[in-house]
């Protein structure tokens, strides 16, 4: 029943963290904060998740096939990011600044 109820809740944080990222998508004013935004809560909330499903499936070959999802997941979306901060950068997407937001790409200047 504890352990239920835990696992619940774990999940149900991932969800909240993953519906915060999105908010973030929507609110950020550059190409590279909203990157982060990403970057940053799909990591955690994918952990969360899925450490949520492993207590829900108790010591088993599903726990198992979760950490590796995990471990590739841990890995793949921070690399993913980084590469597309890097194309950003060099294709020439410079960063929202206070003085010149209508520089910044992914911003809507109407």
């Amino acid at each position: 029943m504890i352990l239920d109820i835990l696992s619940w809740l774990i999940i149900c944080t991932g969800c909240l963290f993953s519906i915060i990222g999105g908010i973030g998508l929507i609110r950020f004013p550059d190409f590279y904060a909203r990157i982060h935004a990403a970057g940053m809560t799909d990591t955690l909330c994918a952990a969360l998740i899925l450490f949520g499903l492993g207590l829900q499936s108790g010591l088993t070959f599903d726990s198992v096939k979760l950490f590796l999802i995990f471990a590739f997941l841990f890995f793949t979306s921070p690399t993913s990011s980084y590469s597309l901060g890097n194309w950003a950068w060099q294709t020439g997407i410079k960063p929202w600044t206070r003085s010149a937001p209508e520089k910044a790409a992914g911003t809507d200047s109407d």
